[in-house]
């Protein structure tokens, strides 16, 4: 059960994924950038603090290369109960949140999206691979590969020194 599953992508790059209208999006464009990639949900006890954060952090850095990506996630006590436009106008309006809000995936089982088979291969949790609960956070460097993995009670800001090393502030 906590055994990693074995991918064959080296790079996030790598993978497309859908925008929350259902169209493709190669992630390579994002070659270059730091990325924090994080499975949101809006009616979790840690929306408001995560989504004000990750909004102030994309702010701060967005134009030194820095880049949120957000997958709605259904998948923990059903707190993402709408449609992936849904979520998106959620975030949009409620938060500002102007990074890409993909479409709802799964982040645990056999029908987990690649994008996470791959991050939780990269960086197991503290108990095995599985995501616990909503927002959890990977950090992904310039290259693609994945540097860290934050819990959901680790606040965004909490992390920016972790994004300033990435990007080479430090």
């Amino acid at each position: 059960m906590g055994a990693s599953e074995s991918v064959p992508e080296k790079s996030i790059h790598e993978f497309t994924v859908k925008d929350s209208k259902g169209k493709d999006v190669d992630l390579s464009i994002y070659k270059g950038k730091v990325l924090l990639v994080v499975n949101v949900a809006s009616k979790c006890g840690f929306t408001d603090t995560n989504y004000t954060q990750l909004t102030a952090l994309y702010e701060k850095y967005k134009d030194k290369g820095f880049e949120v990506l957000a997958f709605p996630c259904n998948q923990f006590l059903k707190q993402e109960p709408g449609t992936s436009e849904d979520a998106q106008e959620f975030a949009c309006t409620r938060y500002k949140a102007e990074y890409p809000i993909f479409q709802k995936v799964r982040v645990n089982g056999p029908t987990a999206a690649p994008i996470y088979k791959f991050l939780k291969a990269e960086k197991g949790g503290f108990f095995g691979s599985r995501i616990k609960w909503n927002f959890t956070k990977f950090l992904v460097d310039k290259e693609g590969n994945v540097l860290g993995r934050y819990g959901p009670t680790t606040a965004p800001l909490s992390i920016e020194a972790d994004i300033k090393k990435a990007l080479g502030e430090v």
